[in-house]
């Protein structure tokens, strides 16, 4: 599961809401075993990936970095780049 949650910082343009969110509910997902909560779970559930979601926000928000920012577009081919690798070419 966690391998869905992409690094979001130093890339221009920033972050967006919906990649913050997306992956706090990875990551909560992560603790709790569920991939979607019962009913006596689901406040629980949603109200811990508006947390967290608030939390990374406030994190990548305040991070500081000289290094100059990704392209989304180079850091997608890489990642295409070393699953080829990893797993083949797959037939089209």
């Amino acid at each position: 599961m966690c391998r869905n949650i992409k690094t979001l910082f130093n890339f221009d343009p920033h972050a967006t809401d919906d990649e913050i969110q997306a992956a706090a509910r990875q990551f909560v997902r992560k603790l709790t075993g569920f991939n979607e909560p019962s009913k006596a779970n689901e406040e629980a559930f949603n109200h811990a990936i508006q947390e967290v979601a608030a939390v990374a926000k406030n994190l990548l928000d305040s991070l500081v970095t000289n290094a100059e920012p990704r392209n989304r577009e180079v850091e997608i081919e890489r990642a295409r780049a070393r699953s080829a690798k990893r797993f083949g070419v797959a037939e089209e």
